[in-house]
């Protein structure tokens, strides 16, 4: 692929499977107000939230490039989880997960700044835990990235690691960046 990649994230685990690709690219944080884009459907939600970050990122990069953006959210138990909004709501998503597991939606849209053309795709996986300790809820409760993280789980931090059972779906998708889809997508944007 010729032209640059810019993926429209400040994701580190974005960045490792993009990077575990193999491919070269630039990130940049789109910066928008996330809360302002609402939708009950998680994959409508994670749709408009990607597509509203390339948006804000085709005003800003005028080159001509291809852009990745995406968005992920948790689902529980019919409720869509977001990023905690203090340690006290991470402890609370953290122990309900081995009693009803956890589904990731990831969307992702990828852009063709110089044909036009655009993909879109969304992908479901699901984590399953086995009890998760209060000493650990706790400890993970204060960490940054779990903080930072949709429903407040990364299923490779080396914490809670050691509770996950098993996926239905692939280990990227959880990450927030299916592989697959990806590459599919990139394949619908780039002139043949």
């Amino acid at each position: 692929m010729d032209m640059k990649i810019i993926l429209g994230s400040s994701s580190k685990w974005r960045k490792k499977v993009l990077e575990e690709m193999g491919y070269e690219f630039e990130a940049i944080s789109p910066g928008i107000d996330e809360k302002m884009i609402r939708f009950d459907d998680p994959t409508k939600l994670t749709q408009a939230l990607a597509e509203a970050k390339a948006e804000e990122l085709k005003r800003r990069v005028k080159e001509p490039h291809i852009l990745i953006t995406a968005d992920q959210v948790v689902v529980c138990r019919g409720e869509i989880r977001e990023k905690p909004n203090d340690p006290e709501q991470a402890k609370e998503f953290l122990k309900s997960y081995a009693q009803y597991p956890p589904s990731t939606y990831s969307s992702v849209l990828v852009t063709n700044t110089a044909n036009g053309k655009s993909a879109k795709g969304t992908d479901i996986a699901t984590a399953y835990f086995d009890p998760i300790p209060d000493e650990v809820i706790e400890k993970l409760s204060q960490d940054e990235d779990i903080l930072n993280s949709a429903g407040a789980f990364i299923t490779e931090h080396p914490l809670l690691d050691p509770y996950l059972k098993g996926f239905k779906g692939t280990k990227d998708s959880v990450m927030g960046l299916p592989k697959a889809l990806l590459k599919k997508l990139l394949g619908e944007v780039l002139d043949s």
